[in-house]
């Protein structure tokens, strides 16, 4: 055993001489797991912390993290980043700022050796959805992969999971099953207090709702922040570029380019667009999707609620990252560097990369999917957008530039729009008219909390339903 190993054992010991003696186990995959002795308190915070930055220089692991939202519902943190659910120990509830590296817990079996779970527990929401059924065959496919709990808007799905819940309370239902892992593929603003659940509590978030982000950003990451778990985002574009980003210096990074496939009008002008129907503006190119992203991407609305995704994201200034148009969909995200290098995430047009490398995160397992066919002939070709003909994704730009509720009002606004024009109540270039006359009444005032976000949203939709309501 390492001497700074004994350190850790012997001063838990002298701090919770009642507790029991510490175990130190170490799975497959030499993830360090520190069942402690009882450091919950402030007045040995930092102590807990300096050993276990001991431990982790002494094996070349990286160095704790606070516990934070990781202790709710029977979850311990792993020296090193990673978490676990250990079964059998009691359910804990500490303040995130109390322990860092160990965690008390006298009902643990200490006499041996803890043992990790070999599945993780997955949490699908938004099962009936495009996302939601691929990520259900993704689930199935593979043997780590666990559904523990599956949620839809209306439809039912009995059976589907072991609990599983049509509409309501989602965070309900996430209480119950208690998951490893939460996939938010929850269509719009509804989605937004299951996100929020899920980074308060450091549970690992696969993130497709992007109106989670684009609506409460800066809530968002703070609950993030508090909770400590991962974000990895499920849209192709920003899983491509979080893997040209990993690891990253952020200094080293010069942008960001989102590829856009420019959907099914790419090219036409604005008099083509008059009469355009919803059944034309379903028929995108390249992608297989749900009614309401395919419109978003015909209007490149879809790709302005990415770019404010991409900012919370990355980090990055809304000046460093830009959209192209990419008609074939094959490249989906690249990143230029300081030095003139540039890194590229290509791959075919098919949702269940993404899904998988979220759902494996950071395995990287195998999918159905053929690799890139290079020698058999491949065009990639990139242009600008048009926001002349399609200017909803210069008003995401300006919304997410102006800051505080501006990007909530423009995600709200754009849901109803798109709804009215499915419903045919509206026109298809009307899409942009109404996002536009909601973003010059909004109000933008930061949010301090969800209540404040839930009345940003509300309003912007009441004010595109009395639009609606004279045209």
């Amino acid at each position: 055993m390492p001497e700074s190993a004994q350190l850790l054992f012997a001063r838990l010991d002298e701090l919770a001489p009642d507790a029991g003696s510490p175990v130190l186990g170490e799975d497959i995959d030499r993830k360090q797991l520190a069942v402690g002795s009882g450091i919950s308190a402030r007045a040995h915070a930092d102590e807990a912390h300096d050993l276990a930055s001991i431990f982790c220089n002494e094996r070349r692991r990286p160095p704790p993290v606070p516990f934070g939202g990781f202790l709710h519902g029977q979850r311990l943190q792993l020296l090193g980043r990673e978490r676990v659910r250990v079964g059998g120990l009691p359910r804990l509830d500490l303040d995130p700022c109390d322990s860092c590296g160990v965690v008390g817990c006298p009902g643990a079996d200490h006499r041996a050796e803890p043992t990790l779970p070999s599945v993780k527990r997955i949490a699908l929401l938004g099962a009936t959805g495009s996302i939601g059924r691929q990520a259900l065959e993704i689930i199935e496919a593979h043997p780590a992969l666990e559904l523990c709990a599956a949620a839809s808007g209306s439809q039912p799905i009995d059976g589907l999971a072991p609990i599983t819940q049509a509409g309501g309370d989602l965070t309900e239902l996430l209480e119950r099953a208690e998951p490893d892992l939460v996939l938010n593929a929850v269509i719009g603003f509804a989605g937004l207090p299951a996100t929020l659940w899920a980074l308060e509590r450091g549970v690992d978030l696969a993130l497709a709702n992007k109106e989670s982000l684009v609506a409460a950003g800066e809530l968002a990451l703070a609950a993030q922040r508090r909770g400590g778990g991962r974000l990895i985002p499920v849209d192709s574009e920003h899983s491509g570029a979080l893997q040209c980003l990993e690891g990253r210096p952020a200094a080293q990074v010069h942008s960001l380019v989102l590829t856009a496939s420019g959907g099914p009008f790419r090219g036409r002008v604005r008099e083509e667009l008059e009469d355009v129907t919803p059944s034309a503006a379903l028929a995108h190119p390249t992608w297989n999707m749900g009614p309401k992203i395919t419109v978003d991407s015909a209007t490149l609305a879809n790709k302005g609620l990415e770019l404010i995704e991409a900012h919370f994201l990355f980090s990055l200034p809304y000046e460093q990252i830009e959209v192209v148009v990419h008609p074939t969909s094959v490249v989906h995200a690249l990143v230029r560097f300081r030095d003139g290098a540039t890194l590229a995430h290509l791959g075919y047009p098919d949702m269940r990369v993404p899904i998988s490398y979220a759902l494996t995160y950071p395995e990287r397992s195998v999918t159905p999917i053929r690799p890139l066919d290079l020698a058999g002939g491949m065009t990639l070709e990139f242009e600008p957008p048009d926001v002349e003909t399609f200017p909803l994704l210069a008003y995401a730009r300006s919304a997410g530039e102006r800051g505080g509720t501006y990007p909530c009002a423009f995600n709200a606004a754009n849901e109803v729009a798109v709804a009215a024009f499915l419903a045919g109540r509206l026109p298809f270039l009307g899409i942009a008219d109404v996002v536009a006359e909601a973003l010059a009444a909004a109000d933008g005032s930061a949010a301090r909390d969800l209540d404040d976000l839930v009345a940003a949203d509300e309003e912007a939709r009441r004010h595109v339903e009395e639009t609606l309501k004279v045209a």
